[in-house]
């Protein structure tokens, strides 16, 4: 076992009170002031996120269109400069490789931005499927990544840039910004449910934003945020996480994704098998399920209809915004209606649970 990785803050942790864990080979924080305090923090107020973890991959050349079309899943021709997309990287059976954003620079120049534990493994398959005229640089260690989430995000923002935020809409994003005298690219993405944005920045750039953004919104609630807390908001939005909701074994179909797989482009790496699946009927389905008896979800708990095993839940918790058990569970597809009554084994006892619609949270607009 390696030695764990950090990214550019890891030295600020301390000081806020992180408590860090092994998360994919890196060292991050899972909590500074308490998940529960945090989630609520990002839901009503804000919360600043450190995910320098994640990769970043620039795509360049006169044939990069031609290499993203037959790379990803979404249509990356419906993207222009100043855009981000989100899509998904797939095998030729169908199961994912990783799901990720693209940003588009302009016709010659793209983004990746994929998973911090994928990032080897992504960046070797682009190098198997390289053509002509394109040049892949994995520039991960030059980029650190701040995420600023919540309903206060915007106005905490604003107060130390001079850039208008509200012209940037969602996944749409701004390079050269000027933040407190730092440079950084802005983009209205995020990974909570909620308003907010992430700022791409240098390593010492990055460091000196998070003491300086965390200072401004002192005032407005803002409170530095984990990885449990991040877990749990983007599973209530029921956004996937790589490794559990999608796999190698679970295609972007499968996983309710849907949406970034367009069958309708000229070829690309998984198109046949997921045009079958699309034809067939996928063999299984996400859904969501709500505790009717007295017990948590977790990730792996097998899910039964009478004594037959036909899933398992991929992730799932007590929701700090809805106090409920709640969990998604990864089914065979003839089962996943709403209203259906399942049970999952917990503790070697097999509780009721029902299947709800999803997502479970969803911000007014």
């Amino acid at each position: 076992m390696g030695e764990l990785k950090r990214t550019p803050l890891f030295d600020s942790y301390a000081q806020y009170g992180g408590k860090t864990i092994d998360f994919g080979g890196w060292e991050l924080p899972v909590q500074f002031s308490g998940i529960k305090g945090e989630h609520e923090a990002v839901r009503t107020k804000a919360g600043l996120f450190d995910v320098s973890h994640m990769g970043e991959i620039l795509v360049s050349g006169p044939n990069s269109l031609e290499f993203l079309q037959n790379l990803l899943t979404n249509d990356i021709s419906k993207i222009k400069d100043g855009q981000a997309q989100y899509t998904a990287m797939c095998y030729p059976d169908g199961g994912t490789i990783d799901d990720l954003l693209t940003y588009r620079f302009d016709e010659n120049h793209y983004m990746l931005v994929v998973n911090a534990s994928n990032i080897e493994k992504d960046f070797e398959w682009m190098q198997k499927q390289s053509i002509e005229g394109i040049t892949l640089e994995n520039v991960s260690d030059q980029y650190a990544l701040l995420a600023l989430q919540g309903p206060l995000a915007e106005t905490i923002l604003q107060r130390m840039t001079d850039a208008p935020l509200s012209d940037i809409k969602p996944f749409r994003f701004q390079q050269d910004v000027r933040i407190s005298g730092h440079t950084a690219l802005i983009s209205r993405t995020g990974y909570t449910g909620e308003n907010g944005f992430e700022i791409y920045a240098s390593p010492e750039a990055a460091i000196a934003l998070w003491e300086e953004i965390l200072k401004e919104g002192e005032a407005d609630g803002l409170l530095p945020v984990g990885l449990g807390a991040r877990d749990t908001l983007r599973f209530e939005a029921c956004l996937a996480l790589y490794g559990q909701e999608l796999s190698k074994d679970i295609s972007p179909l499968e996983a309710g994704i849907g949406f970034v797989v367009k069958l309708q482009k000229d070829g690309f790496i998984g198109k046949d098998a997921l045009a079958a699946q699309k034809e067939n009927g996928v063999p299984r389905k996400l859904i969501g399920i709500e505790m009717i008896d007295k017990g948590i979800p977790r990730t792996g708990y097998p899910v039964y209809v009478n004594d037959r095993k036909i899933g398992e839940i991929t992730t799932g918790t007590q929701s700090p915004t809805l106090k409920k058990n709640i969990g998604l569970a990864l089914i065979e597809a003839e089962f996943a209606e709403t209203g259906k009554e399942f049970e999952v084994e917990i503790r070697n006892k097999r509780l009721k649970a029902e299947s709800v619609e999803t997502p479970f949270y969803k911000r007014s607009n």
